[in-house]
């Protein structure tokens, strides 16, 4: 259903070492820049992709929105949230931990307030 997802960024060098680190913790590669000046992630099919708001307002982060990003293991969420954690990530909600449906996830919020969350699948 969807092609790509787009946030904005305030500092997009912050951003892509926050991206970086995270996506690598997941097995992801560091991002790119396009010719637009955009940072690029594309990682199984998915793509994030981090600019400055075209309308020269600073960028915001949306109020009850969150982006999921999926994770192989345990040990990816793990290393995910302590990776966002090193790079000027904000722990919120929970730590990492696995819900009552078998899904284990953990919450970040990105440099620029943007909500994250790493889950792996439910198993079945």
């Amino acid at each position: 259903m969807f092609t790509h997802i787009m946030i904005g960024s305030n500092d997009l060098q912050r951003s892509k070492a926050f991206y970086d680190a995270t996506f690598k913790a997941l097995g992801g590669k560091p991002g790119e820049w396009d010719e637009r000046g955009r940072l690029i992630y594309d990682h199984e099919g998915g793509r994030l992709m981090i600019t400055r708001p075209i309308d020269g307002h600073p960028a915001t982060a949306a109020n009850g929105g969150t982006i999921g990003i999926a994770a192989t293991s345990q040990d990816h969420v793990r290393a995910w949230h302590a990776a966002g954690i090193a790079h000027s990530g904000i722990e919120i909600e929970t730590p990492p931990c696995e819900r009552p449906n078998g899904v284990f996830v953990a919450y970040l919020r990105d440099p620029d307030g943007n909500k994250l969350t790493a889950r792996t699948n439910a198993p079945r």
